[in-house]
């Protein structure tokens, strides 16, 4: 790799010659500020926050985008430096709408973190503010243009991370609006609800719909006896928001903080992850035997699947006909449990908590009410329990440990790694396996299917047949490996796909990560470390190994993609338009 020799603040470094000055000063261990930067997806100079004097140059120059060069000398904290941050900093706080005591992003704000930082004690540029509409049309996301800083980050990760490119910058000038096309809500064009967008903003300019008011309402009715269930990826990052490092397993405090919230009962879902694996293996492995529609792809993520409603119609026949696991949990409780407690469905609440924000547009499908009423009624992101919890006084961080809920409460192995990109894979065919050659699977860990390249494929021997796979994650990769399987360059047996880049884990409802600290920390990597580590600490590894999942089918469902089984745990598609 070519070097170059260059000078920051009077050290003498070496960088590569592809370096920009703000890789190089963070290489050097120079602070610069930035706000629009997020490293390999909007690397645009807009803010102007990141400026510094490059020795020769007549004006002071983005940080971000300014490449290095021989012999070059920068300096990042003088005087003209400090004020034209400073100035840029109040231009945009000028027009920026500062409710930061009742915003959900107070405290982990990175506008606010740098007005702090650069010791902003006064706004000398109040001028004329331009009111917008709120578009909380949305089951899934808000939209404050009042607090956009017009940074474009959620443009880039939807247009370029998740090809979907829903919004963009309309109109020109201080009239700029980040906004979708003719100004229309984001519930009335093609957006996948995945809330990557959220996860991208610096400030509280997107959010997710909060539910936590409903919940709070049904919690203190005493006339509803209300359910509540956690997704795997919701235990491995809860604990960010108080505090705990990046990966932190906190599943047993969750537990004691839901009941004491009040919930009648605390399920996993994981439990309902393993049922999943035993409708979708089975529908895979009647697929392959009776010449069925192949590949068959995973049903779990719903921002996946409107994606593919809207983008891929011509894959709806390839798709799991399964509901995503915690609608068929829900569509349990509110039959079977509902049955055997003696309960009236109508008088029953089920919660989810998800790390997911397109979760909430999924649970307001029609079609996703099996007992007659919805099979889930409220889901909460992982970041809205955080805020019932703070919001209850609880002091989570020292809670003590609590079990899920009986008789709905086995999980296995299988059912937790679904919060990680290739868990559901690895799940179905750690069952797969061991139904078709009716031989123990030794080693359940199926690491051909694990890791982070955005598309992975594994070729599974089980038995006399060779099952082909394909993993991807980010609707960019779904994208790609659509089109290879259309055009006929890739033939698979099981496809699975989730909307966000990583898996669950890394959902648009998970709790925010400063966009300095992913630079420095493999977020990712962490929570899904901890994901596999609770994998391994469970004593049942496989779906068909439950006993909650085989009374079920014994008790009331008979055997999977029974008739009664798809009447309950079973759902349709639909083709949507694009605009």
């Amino acid at each position: 790799m070519e070097m170059v020799n260059i000078t920051i603040d009077g050290k003498k470094i070496q960088v590569p010659k592809d370096y920009t000055v703000l890789q190089a000063a963070r290489e050097a261990g120079v602070e610069i500020p930035t706000l629009c930067y997020l490293k390999g997806i909007n690397e645009i100079g807009a803010c102007r926050m990141c400026v510094v004097e490059v020795k020769g140059a007549r004006s002071l120059q983005a940080a971000c985008v300014y490449p290095v060069s021989e012999g070059m000398e920068v300096i990042t904290n003088s005087e003209r430096v400090r004020r034209a941050r400073k100035v840029n900093l109040e231009l945009i706080l000028s027009n920026h709408d500062r409710s930061c005591l009742t915003c959900v992003r107070s405290g982990n704000c990175e506008l606010q973190k740098l007005a702090e930082d650069l010791n902003v004690k006064q706004i000398r540029y109040e001028g004329e503010n331009i009111r917008r509409p709120l578009d909380d049309f949305s089951p899934s996301v808000v939209r404050d243009p009042n607090k956009c800083i017009l940074c474009k980050r959620c443009i880039n990760v939807c247009r370029n991370v998740q090809e979907v490119g829903v919004i963009n910058a309309n109109y020109r000038g201080f009239k700029t609006v980040v906004s979708t096309a003719f100004d229309r809500s984001l519930n009335d064009v093609a957006c996948t609800m995945c809330g990557q967008c959220i996860q991208a903003c610096p400030v509280g300019a997107l959010r997710e719909k909060d539910s936590t008011d409903i919940v709070w309402k049904a919690l203190a009715d005493k006339n509803k006896y209300v359910v509540v269930q956690t997704a795997p990826a919701v235990r491995v990052a809860l604990g960010e928001e108080f505090g705990l490092p990046i990966g932190t397993r906190v599943t047993g405090k969750m537990v004691t903080a839901l009941k004491m919230l009040g919930f009648d009962k605390v399920f996993d879902t994981d439990t309902a992850a393993d049922l999943t694996i035993m409708e979708e293996g089975t529908e895979l492995i009647n697929r392959i035997k009776n010449g069925g529609k192949l590949p068959l792809i995973t049903s779990c993520s719903p921002g996946w699947i409107k994606f593919c409603e809207h983008y891929f119609p011509e894959f709806l026949d390839n798709l799991s006909t399964c509901k995503s696991p915690h609608e068929m949990f829900g569509a349990i409780l509110k039959t079977y449990f509902a049955q055997k407690m003696g309960i009236d469905p109508a008088n029953m609440f089920v919660v989810s908590v998800m790390p997911c924000t397109a979760k909430k547009f999924e649970a307001q499908r029609e079609e996703l009410a099996a007992s007659g009423y919805p099979d889930v009624d409220a889901v909460l992101t992982t970041r809205e329990l955080a805020r019932m919890i703070k919001e209850a006084g609880i002091d989570f961080v020292n809670l003590p440990d609590s079990h899920f809920d009986d008789p709905m409460g086995d999980a296995t192995g299988a059912g937790v790694i679904f919060g990680t990109t290739g868990g559901v894979m690895e799940a179905a065919l750690r069952t797969v396996y061991e139904v078709l050659t009716g031989k123990t699977l030794e080693n359940v860990e199926i690491t051909q299917v694990r890791g982070f390249e955005g598309i992975r494929e594994a070729e599974i021997d089980v038995g006399s047949m060779k099952i082909k796979a394909a993993v991807a994650h980010g609707l960019s990769n779904a994208k790609k490996l659509l089109e290879m399987v259309k055009n006929g360059e890739k033939e698979y047996h099981f496809i699975e796909i989730m909307a966000c880049p990583g898996g669950c884990i890394m959902g648009g409802g998970q709790p925010i990560v400063h966009a300095k600290v992913k630079e420095k920390v493999d977020v990712a990597k962490l929570r899904a470390s901890a994901i596999y580590d609770e994998d391994r600490s469970l004593v049942i590894r496989k779906s068909h190994e439950n006993p909650t999942v085989k009374r079920l089918y014994e008790e009331f469902l008979g055997h999977p993609n029974s008739e009664k089984a798809h009447h309950i745990l079973h759902t349709h598609y639909k083709k949507r338009p694009l605009y």
